[in-house]
C-alpha cells in the first residue's frame, strides 16, 4: 500500500479533503457472547464471483452477494488502482474476506455460526453513496439472522 507522502500532489489533495460522515448514533451495542452469534462478513474490497458483472468505477454504491459455501477460487477482487496492492489476496482470499476462519471458529465453538451470505462493496465509493445500500443490507443481515459483523476494510 502506498503512503500519503508516496502519491502525487493532487491524489494526496484529493484524499485529504474527502468528507468523512458523522454519525448520531452508538457504534457499539450490548449482545450475546460471541460463542452465541450469527457472524456475517462484509468488505470493501470490490470482491465478485466468477461470473458476475464486476464493479464500475462511478456506477453507484452496489454490493455483490457471496454465498457462504462458495468456494475462494470463484472469487475475483476488481478493485483496481495503483495505490493498491492486491498481492494478500491473490496469495489467500482470506486476507480480505475470512471466511475459511469464521467457519473454522464456529467449527471450534468460538462464534454460534457462520451467515448465509456475506457482502463486498466497492472501497473506492463515496461513503455518502453508500448509506441507502448499507441500510438495504442491515434488513438482509437481519433477515439471516445475523447479530454480528466483521468489516473488513480494504
Amino acid at each position: 500500500m502506498a503512503r500519503m507522502a508516496d502519491l502525487v500532489e493532487s491524489e494526496q489533495a484529493h484524499l485529504n479533503n474527502l468528507p468523512l460522515p458523522t454519525y448520531d448514533t452508538t457504534p457499539w451495542v450490548d449482545g450475546p457472547p460471541a460463542s452465541q452469534r450469527r457472524v456475517a462478513l462484509v468488505t470493501t474490497a470490490g470482491l465478485n464471483l466468477r461470473g458476475e458483472q464486476p464493479f464500475r468505477m462511478g456506477a453507484g454504491a452496489d454490493y455483490r452477494v457471496i454465498p457462504a459455501a462458495t468456494d475462494g477460487a470463484d472469487i475475483l477482487m476488481n478493485h483496481v488502482s495503483v495505490n493498491f496492492d492486491r498481492t494478500g489476496f491473490q496469495d489467500d482470499v482470506n486476507v480480505v474476506l475470512p471466511l475459511d476462519r469464521l467457519k473454522e471458529m464456529a467449527d471450534d465453538g468460538e462464534i454460534g455460526s457462520v451467515a448465509a451470505y456475506h457482502y463486498s462493496f466497492m472501497g473506492a465509493t463515496d461513503p455518502a453513496m453508500l448509506e441507502p445500500k448499507a441500510r438495504e443490507l442491515a434488513g438482509m443481515l437481519k433477515e439471516d439472522n445475523v447479530n454480528a459483523v466483521i468489516l473488513t476494510p480494504v
